[in-house]
């Protein structure tokens, strides 16, 4: 069983982030022996990262909340979708703070020698939807998330942005045509 872990930015529920990751994860919907979960960042309203310390001598956080269960998806992942619009140039305040929780996994290497600090290897996959042109944000939230992944045994497969979705869904053809080409590769390098 294969199994796919969403990370969902969006406030919108039928927004154009939305309608990314759903064309993206249609063809492995349709696969048997694949389990998606997803976690929504503005449902599941996890908390900031409070630069306790307390990760860098216990292989968790002191916060448990819906990061726990995140945790628990994120270890198991065989592939890691992260799926988000750009708000000024960076990653909506909730899919932030998961991101800020990731220090659990710096510190698991950093401080307790922990190498990898996430057994499992997984790829990602940034999916990004933007209201105008924006390829400075794009290039600011790989950084973040390669810094994150360094240290979490992920290796980030690809980016893909849908840009001037403000303008409207002119540009969607282009998109849903690189986005299927994108989970054809991805469903035959996994399966």
């Amino acid at each position: 069983m294969k199994k796919i872990l969403v990370i969902l930015g969006s406030p919108r529920k039928s927004g154009h982030t939305t309608q990314m990751v759903e064309t993206f994860l249609q063809p492995f919907r349709e696969k048997e022996d694949c389990q998606i979960d997803f976690f929504d960042t503005y449902r599941e309203s996890p908390k900031p990262c409070m630069a306790c310390g307390w990760c860098a001598s216990h292989e968790e956080c002191v916060i448990h909340d819906s990061c726990d269960r995140l945790d628990r998806l994120l270890r198991e992942c065989d592939l890691l979708v992260i799926a988000s619009p750009i708000y000024n140039l960076s990653f909506p305040a909730p899919l932030k703070a998961v991101i800020d929780r990731f220090q659990r996994y710096f510190e698991a290497r950093f401080s307790m020698g922990i190498k990898p600090a996430i057994v499992k290897h997984r790829l990602a996959v940034l999916l990004l939807s933007a209201g105008a042109q924006c390829p400075e944000g794009e290039s600011y939230m790989k950084k973040q998330l390669l810094q994150c992944f360094s240290v979490m045994n992920t290796t980030l497969h690809t980016t893909l942005s849908w840009m001037n979705t403000d303008k409207g869904k002119s540009e969607w053809k282009e998109a849903k045509l690189a986005l299927d080409r994108l989970s054809l590769a991805i469903s035959r390098e996994m399966w």
